[in-house]
């Protein structure tokens, strides 16, 4: 039998049981690995029931770098789901291996002759070990990685290490970790032929890059931002965000003098609530937000045009999903995009800050807040489920201890005393951003209605069509300028013929390296831009002017920030292309090359017709 052989270039996709701890599990691995000193990927493909349902857990190895999903079968399977055994013998690359449990004989029916079986009895190991029902479900998941160690040479002196850390300050749990582990270790050293055709070798090449979710970051990033007051109604993906800033709440938020929570997070009966809360938090001058997935958006419109007319800053925190409805609340895509810049009926325009990597995911959160203050104006953080849900390589976070909060147009008690005229929604500097006060601020100055139907500059109701006209003007007059306060765009120049350009944004981010290596394999030199942020910047327009062909690459069904682009920038649409992929998968770079070089192939034979 041929086996596939490789060092530091392969996927190991382990089937486990969900709800059985298999995650922390599998983390350990994946951590083990950038350890090891190499660029490592996850990704958790989960169900949507509570528990008891298949679930796979994908880990990319790879020296070169690429760290989006990868196409193609895994060369090693860790199968440990009798429901799911079928498949994921199937699912083995011709060559590979499959680790599985062996206690219960596997049927001839399901053997492959083109793929190397390490059968190990995991669970006659842990009955024999474990005399507690949940130690031995527990314990089975270590000591498949212990194995792992075994077979594919990871240092066991490193996994000892994560364990030692991750069971800091619960000493106890930390010898029968490692025990288990070397369970693993030494049956597969004893049975196999150690370590394996694939495998891995020490490198160094993470240098201070660290392994963490984007929601994790999203959650810090508020605190750092000056969060103080959250409206919070759960839904997957975006619940764990909300969970991490309590987290770090009550390790940072907490009056040293009197042990008084400096922050309140107020878990409401709705989405609609939620954002409520948040809304009346940003009213009063404190730094508010609300987290959710789409669902919770399409209940969130209402306010969020209430937001944007009445001028309240507001931070909100999307992190997509696939739907639409209810969809596959577990399974992730770019697919918000439109709904949240033009959210709200009427005309109404909403900022978007789209990070890309937990460190963003971090720098974004904290600068929402300043951005809701000086704009007054809700500004939403596009995240989706594969950046917030699952563990990326990223740059460490960083922080400026002298950053000062931008709290924007403030009036305070003596400016007040001294103004001799005051209108809530006077455009005094021309740039679009009026005055506020806040309330209590004065005993009888500045008090003004906050509503959400027609107001002059007075914030007094009117019906006048002109003090409409007015008022919107101005309010687009400030989406406009607010752009040079947003993340710039992130372009790269492989090649100055400017050919082909591609322009995505988000989470795709980590197949787009890839993606570009296989096109430039192919003879396609292709030049890039990452749109971070909504409204475009005008190094959008001008980058896609400048190529003779733009493939706008995205993951959901329709396109939509194509549509944003042709909106907003008045493209013409068949100057670009859409590159669309939307089955709740992350986009893998070989989906990317393939799309493009396809459309590049019907251009060429349409043009040569």
């Amino acid at each position: 039998m041929t086996l596939f052989q490789s060092i530091n270039e392969f996927v190991v996709r382990f089937a486990n049981t969900n709800g059985t701890g298999s995650a922390s599990a599998n983390n350990m691995f994946a951590k083990a690995i950038m350890r090891m000193g190499l660029p490592v990927s996850a990704k958790n493909i989960f169900p949507s029931n509570i528990q008891g349902m298949p679930t796979w857990f994908e880990v990319r190895i790879s020296e070169k770098g690429f760290l989006g999903r990868r196409d193609g079968a895994p060369e090693l399977v860790v199968a440990m789901n009798a429901q799911s055994i079928e498949e994921d013998i199937q699912s083995v690359q011709p060559g590979g291996f499959l680790l599985y449990d062996s206690s219960r004989i596997l049927p001839q029916r399901l053997m492959r002759k083109e793929i190397n079986f390490l059968g190990m009895p995991i669970s006659d190991i842990c009955r024999a070990e474990y005399s507690d029902p949940r130690q031995r479900q527990l314990f089975k998941n270590v000591i498949y990685v212990g194995a792992l160690a075994a077979l594919l040479d990871i240092d066991f002196q490193v996994l000892k290490d994560l364990v030692s850390d991750q069971f800091k300050g619960k000493d106890k749990l930390i010898r029968p970790n490692i025990y288990a582990l070397e369970l693993g270790f030494e049956f597969a050293n004893k049975q196999f032929s150690c370590p394996l055709p694939i495998c891995v070798e020490r490198r160094d090449l993470i240098g201070d890059r660290i392994l963490v979710d984007g929601n994790t970051a999203s959650g810090l990033g508020a605190v750092y931002g000056g969060a103080t007051v959250v409206g919070w109604y759960p839904i997957t993906p975006s619940t764990s965000v909300i969970e991490k800033f309590a987290s770090y709440c009550q390790r940072l938020r907490i009056d040293p003098a009197n042990g008084q929570k400096n922050y309140a997070i107020v878990q409401a009966e709705d989405e609609l609530s939620a954002i409520g809360i948040a809304m009346g938090g940003g009213w009063n001058g404190a730094r508010a937000f609300t987290a959710t997935s789409g669902p919770g958006i399409s209940l969130m419109t209402e306010f969020l045009g209430l937001a944007y007319f009445a001028e309240i800053p507001l931070v909100l925190m999307n992190v997509q999903r696939a739907g639409p409805s209810t969809g596959m609340p577990t399974r992730t895509q770019q697919s918000d995009m439109l709904t949240c810049a033009y959210a709200s009926h009427g005309d109404s325009k909403q900022v978007l800050l789209i990070p890309s990597t937990p460190k963003e995911c971090f720098d974004f959160s904290a600068q929402a807040f300043d951005l809701a203050d000086r704009l007054q104006t809700p500004i939403i953080v596009m995240t989706d489920l594969d950046m917030g849900m699952n563990i990326h390589l990223s740059d460490p976070f960083g922080w400026d201890d002298k950053h000062e909060y931008d709290l924007g147009k403030v009036l305070d008690a003596d400016d007040l005393e001294k103004a001799s005229d005051f209108g809530r929604y006077l455009d005094v500097d021309g740039d679009g951003v009026c005055y506020r006060t806040l309330p209590g601020t004065h005993p009888n100055k500045g008090a003004f209605f906050t509503r959400g139907t027609s107001h002059n500059e007075y914030a007094a109701y009117t019906e006048k069509g002109e003090d409409y006209i007015k008022n919107m003007e101005r309010l687009e007059h400030k989406f406009a300028m607010g752009v040079k306060r947003l993340p710039a765009p992130e372009i790269t120049i492989n090649t100055k013929a400017k050919r082909v350009g591609l322009v995505y944004y988000g989470s795709t981010d980590e197949a787009i390296p890839e993606a570009v290596s296989l096109l430039c394999e192919q003879g396609v030199k292709v030049n890039t831009l990452r749109i971070r942020a909504f409204p475009f910047s005008p190094q959008v327009a001008s980058f896609i002017s400048e190529h003779d062909g733009v493939f706008v690459v995205e993951q959901n069904r329709d396109g939509q920030v194509k549509k944003l682009l042709c909106n907003e920038l008045t493209i013409d649409p068949a100057s670009m292309c859409a590159v669309l992929h939307y089955d709740g998968l992350a986009i893998t770079g070989q989906f990317i090359a393939e799309s493009v070089q396809a459309q590049l192939s019907v251009q060429t034979d349409q043009a040569a017709g």
